[in-house]
């Protein structure tokens, strides 16, 4: 490999990076690269549904990233999980299908024109999907991308958590990603016969049958190769062993919102000063690379339950054995799914004009931590249950900047989480709104007592200080590389292209303009399906 030339090179194989191996390689004209820094994603607890519990500190399959200590979490530092492993997060996430609302993309035309607007996305949406559920105006068949309508064999809390937030006043509504977004219902799954569906199984599994395509694995890039200003190729590592390649049209960096911005400034692209602190020489001021750092925060309340849940069949050894057998035998069960099989979107407040947190329903809890492992399969030792939350669209902006110059140290991240006044005061009135759907009936009765923060908390400075103390990523981080019209604000311009320098542009979810208002993932392979329309574009 080392020494080889293709048209396009593209560093990551996470979600947007699978789509553009899948979509640049297609009409066979064009020779396309993958490189990627961790190794296949055929591996039994990846391809198993609930099985991302076991991945969530395995370093196999997890750039397992931290924060520096923040004064908004309580002085935590917090962990960030990013999947090193074909697929990349796709590989290890929760598997939730969620687009965003509507406004979003507005949003996002606002800062980058028409092309990222709502009704370019829905197009691509429907174009992407081949959604259990069926088509409609909103939903897509026929697309690479296999969506679980999750209708079948839920926990039956799910039902009484439903009926409960709607007592709140909250409708239901049959899918997130279609007229509304407000209410309660289903999450819509990134899974396919019982197996996860991630971008690699979707679009780059099918790319490599192609003999224009190539992947390299457990490979990481260093830096991306200059010829004056131009890119011209990357240098990466494997098994100790230095190489470079060279690309004849574009380098592409789809290293993820960490990964990209760090790449770049290793590279000679960022604040100028922080590069030549570092001793790394300037190819392109850009200041704004690793700013603006954006994520969700969240945390779950959690009550002991009159009634059995998951804990009581996945904790004791002849629940595993029977979950297990149900799996293997039948693809049924709690394996075959995400904790999360229910949730929601609400406002704090009935001014706002759009939801502004997001549910989370889990017939489950895992207060008591095992050691190296986010234990989804081994839960509570009693009958217990979460409802969990997030804000969709915090104003609290982080940055992610070097540590060295060393491409193998991680880079520092800090998060500055519930930094503004409007993200705290939009999460005590959230975590109060949990307590409102715990006191409705169905769930009432059936509830034996809270544990998490428990009934002690009370107090606005209480139950403050418990969401700073238990609160956490929910694996969101983007907008560290923007794209934009205006170059004072953001970083690459609307095609994605490098303001500055030519032959290298950057798609995922760093270039997103603002966070979405849900899960990323299915934003992240937009910008994969987008971006290569407009590289193609380009090249044609």
């Amino acid at each position: 490999m080392d020494g080889a030339a293709f048209d396009y090179i593209i560093v990551g194989a996470g979600s947007a990076g699978c789509v553009l191996a899948e979509r640049l390689s297609a009409s066979g004209r064009h020779r396309v690269l993958v490189i990627e820094a961790g190794g296949s994603d055929r591996r039994f607890f990846v391809q198993m549904p609930l099985g991302y519990g076991k991945l969530f500190y395995d370093p196999a399959v997890n750039w397992l990233y931290a924060t520096e200590p923040d004064p908004g979490l309580a002085g935590n530092r917090d962990h960030w999980p990013r999947g090193k492993i074909l697929g990349g997060s796709s590989s290890i996430n929760a598997m939730v299908w969620i687009r965003g609302h509507r406004s979003d993309y507005d949003d996002w035309e606002a800062a980058a024109g028409p092309d990222w607007g709502w009704q370019a996305a829905r197009a691509a949406y429907r174009a992407i999907e081949d959604n259990e559920a069926g088509a409609d105006d909103w939903r897509g068949t026929g697309g690479p991308l296999h969506i679980s309508a999750n209708r079948r064999d839920l926990h039956p809390l799910v039902e009484t958590f439903l009926r409960s937030a709607e007592a709140t006043g909250l409708p239901r509504n049959p899918d997130f990603n279609g007229a509304r977004q407000d209410g309660v219902g289903i999450y819509q799954m990134t899974i396919r016969n019982a197996r996860r569906n991630s971008a690699a199984r979707a679009f780059l599994r099918p790319a490599m049958k192609r003999p224009n395509v190539s992947v390299l694995t457990s490979a990481q890039v260093t830096r991306v190769l200059f010829e004056g200003r131009r890119a011209v190729g990357v240098e990466y590592r494997r098994k100790g062993v230095s190489g470079q390649v060279r690309a004849l049209s574009e380098v592409i960096l789809s290293a993820g919102a960490i990964g990209s911005p760090q790449l770049l400034m290793l590279s000679g692209i960022g604040p100028a000063a922080h590069l030549k602190s570092h001793g790394i020489g300037v190819i392109a001021e850009a200041p704004n690379v690793g700013r603006n750092l954006n994520d969700h925060q969240g945390l779950n309340y959690t009550w002991s339950m009159k009634v059995p849940t998951y804990n009581d069949i996945l904790r004791p050894w002849w629940g595993k054995a029977l979950v297990g057998m149900k799996y293997l035998l039948a693809g049924t069960g709690p394996l075959a799914k995400s904790i999360n099989h229910a949730g929601g979107f609400f406002r704090t407040s009935p001014d706002l004009p759009r939801a502004n947190m997001q549910l989370y329903f889990q017939a489950f809890s895992t207060l008591i931590p095992r050691v190296g492992e986010r234990p989804l399969l081994t839960p509570d030792p009693f009958s217990g249950l979460s409802i969990g939350l997030s804000n969709c669209r915090p104003t609290s902006r982080g940055e992610i900047t070097l540590k060295s110059a060393d491409p193998f140290a991680h880079p520092r991240i800090v998060a500055n989480a519930y930094s503004t006044d409007q993200d705290v005061a939009e999460m005590l009135s959230a975590v109060k709104y949990l307590r409102r759907i715990a006191a409705q009936e169905p769930i009432r009765s059936l509830i034996a007592e809270e544990l998490r923060p428990g009934p002690q908390i009370r107090s606005d400075d209480d139950l403050t200080a418990d969401f700073r103390a238990r609160s956490g990523t929910v694996y969101h981080p983007s907008c560290t590389v923007r794209m934009g019209r205006d170059p004072a604000t953001s970083v690459l311009d609307p095609d994605l292209r490098l303001r500055g320098v030519e032959g290298l542009r950057v798609c995922d979810a760093s270039a997103f303009p603002t966070l979405i208002g849900g899960n990323t993932n299915a934003p992240s392979i937009l910008v994969g399906w987008i971006g290569a329309e407009r590289i193609l574009n380009d090249t044609r």
